[in-house]
């Protein structure tokens, strides 16, 4: 059995979100739990950029798109069937099949970086668009009112699989969503220790050279760029649970751009980056907005340009830096 991906990091990591997930309840009160549960909700968005960019190589404008779908399925669903457990599949699956299809078309159209940038860029402005202009009564999918900007209010949140009377409390659905960050969190981080990860890393740093030793480059590009669609999508779905509202700005360009943040600012090719570059930011953000001490984008804007001019690693590949570079002295003093 291969068990080179359970590192002591993963396991310190691990641990840690376990440590959260139970003890967070008894120390906070319900509003700092409803915020630690939309921050764990975040960090599942993040590591689907995390995976697809830092691991796959595929910079992508378009988990906001994703995510979006997810919110919008889950959305539809449970309004329609009065039930939380289909609903939450569909805003996986929905997702899923459309980051295939666009994928199929970007990847075996042999599309450059920049393009793959610029296509999905545009395909989270249509859906912004095409979210914004549904308002009124003819843009309904059987029960459910799109509502256009308004957004869809009044959403029916989670409930115990097969008992739709049945919905979970704050703290029941702060377990779940620690629970499905730990398995998104340590599955990926088996995916990438398999094979098909190993294949995935290779074709990022060199997609020549994978495709002369027989390796269907496309396939594991687009492989690794559905199973980020469907991260996304699940994300989507406890976003839109948590506050059981939905609407267009879940496609937008600020979306987009925080997610990006997130993961530049805790470092790419790591999968505890995007998780601790999520959490700062998004204290960040709760913290300016409720004192109001400056615009919110202005300061993101300036941290952006900060990391990438300054620490372009991001914090985690950095400090994995700084402790080499310490052990190495170390060493030499030893010797």
């Amino acid at each position: 059995m291969n068990r080179r991906w359970v590192s002591p990091g993963i396991i310190v990591t691990a641990a840690a979100t376990v440590a959260v997930g139970v003890g967070a309840p008894l120390v906070v009160d319900q509003f700092q739990l409803l915020q630690l549960t939309v921050f764990a909700t975040m960090c599942i968005l993040a590591l689907s950029l995390g995976v697809v960019w830092g691991y796959g190589g595929i910079l992508c404008f378009g988990q906001s798109a994703f995510f979006g779908l997810g919110a919008y399925t889950y959305a539809v669903t449970a309004v329609n069937l009065g039930e939380s457990t289909v609903a939450i599949v569909l805003s996986v699956v929905v997702p899923a099949v459309f980051a295939a299809l666009l994928g199929y078309f970007m990847f075996y159209g042999r599309l450059s970086d920049v393009y793959l940038g610029v296509i999905t860029l545009s395909v989270t402005l249509i859906f912004f668009n095409l979210a914004n202009s549904t308002a009124g009564d003819a843009y309904r999918i059987g029960a459910a009112r799109l509502n256009g900007f308004n957004g869809m209010p009044s959403l029916p949140t989670f409930n115990v699989p097969g008992n739709p009377g049945r919905l979970l409390d704050p703290t029941e659905t702060f377990y779940l969503v620690m629970a499905l960050l730990l398995i998104v969190y340590g599955g990926l981080h088996a995916l990438l220790a398999s094979h098909f990860g190993r294949v995935v890393v290779a074709v990022r740093e060199n997609e020549t050279r994978c495709e002369l030793l027989g390796y269907d480059v496309r396939l594991h590009k687009l492989l690794i760029f559905t199973v980020g669609g469907a991260i996304a999508g699940l994300a989507g779905s406890l976003f839109a649970n948590w506050g059981a509202f939905v609407s267009p700005n879940v496609f937008s360009l600020a979306t987009t751009s925080q997610i990006i943040i997130w993961v530049i600012v805790g470092g790419l090719g790591t999968l505890v980056g995007p998780i601790i570059g999520c959490v700062i930011m998004q204290y960040l953000a709760t913290e300016l907005g409720t004192q109001q001490l400056a615009n919110t984008s202005l300061i993101f804007g300036i941290i952006f340009l900060a990391f990438v001019l300054l620490v372009p690693r991001g914090i985690v590949p950095s400090l994995g830096v700084v402790r080499a570079r310490l052990s190495a002295a170390r060493a030499r003093r030893t010797a």
